[in-house]
């Protein structure tokens, strides 16, 4: 990832200078959208950093959640430059502005082949951290430059060919689109987190029919899952059984984690049990709440 900060370092240098020189919005426009790439590759290697710190006495949960803040960050961050953008390419539409387009054409083929380049190693660190969001939204979003670049290029052929100029402030129209689509998923998914909203890739109902298909388990109801970081889920919930031992407790609770960690990729977990216990021979049943708690990391 260092790698390819540097690069994407370089080419937005280039993609500013060539744009201005050329007078290119849809450049500028690539290279705002470089620049937050950059920003984003840069928090992520901060967050990674810090997330792979053991927790502290007070921040238990160690320094996961900064990946996330991180993830927001850059969401709200493309959001306000395409805001920009999209005012610069109001006043293009209405003036439209000479542009060289050979430059234009020589400039943005370099941004492709940085892009392609940066594709292909952000490729490995996406599968190397395939639960990583920040990671994730890095590969996503080099991979959305590349396509901007190839628009950016056949951008500068049609102007080159036709002096529609206006062509320019359309291209930077739809690379803004883009950038809109892809930061309101990663702004809306890292505020899932941090509200510790059910992951959209578990279903509660297929959880609980899985722990009730468990021998020993009676009912499994408040049920709570959330997530830590990226891939990294937790839940705790009340599963009810028959009377039983603690020692045998600790057997199901084992069974319940493997279950868990296996079909739903849970990890830890804080499980209470309950249980409906007969006393002193009496004929009546009395509820009898015994509760053991087993964190599991």
């Amino acid at each position: 990832m260092i790698l390819t900060s540097v690069i994407t370092g370089s080419i937005f240098v280039v993609e500013v200078v060539g744009g201005i020189i050329t007078n290119s919005l849809a450049l500028i426009s690539d290279a705002g959208h470089m620049l937050t790439h950059l920003f984003a590759l840069l928090v992520s290697l901060f967050a990674l950093h810090f997330a792979a710190k053991p927790p502290t006495e007070k921040k238990t949960y160690g320094f996961y959640r900064l990946e996330i803040l991180a993830a927001l960050f850059n969401g709200i961050t493309l959001f306000v430059i395409t805001l920009w953008i999209f005012y610069e390419a109001y006043h293009r539409f209405m003036h439209p502005e000479t542009i060289s387009s050979g430059k234009m054409f020589i400039v943005a083929l370099m941004g492709l082949i940085a892009n392609v380049v940066c594709v292909y190693i952000l490729k490995g660190d996406a599968h190397e951290h395939e639960h990583s969001l920040n990671v994730r939204a890095a590969f996503f979003h080099m991979l959305g430059d590349t396509f901007s670049s190839v628009g950016v290029i056949i951008g500068a052929i049609v102007i080159y060919y036709t002096n529609w100029f206006i062509v320019d402030p359309i291209i930077s129209v739809m690379i803004c689109v883009l950038i809109l689509i892809w930061s309101y998923k990663l702004v809306m998914e890292s505020i899932d987190v941090l509200l510790e909203a059910t992951p959209k890739e578990i279903n509660i109902d297929n959880v609980i029919a899985s722990l009730k298909q468990i021998p020993g388990v009676d009912d499994a109801h408040d049920i709570h899952i959330w997530t830590i970081t990226s891939g990294m889920y937790s839940m705790s919930g009340h599963i009810d059984t028959k009377d039983m031992l603690i020692s045998e407790t600790t057997k199901l609770s084992k069974e319940i984690n493997r279950i868990l960690s296996e079909n739903f990729k849970v990890g830890h977990t804080v499980i209470q049990f309950g249980c409906e216990c007969k006393i002193n021979n009496a004929h009546n049943d009395h509820n009898h709440n015994e509760t053991t708690s087993h964190e599991i990391h």
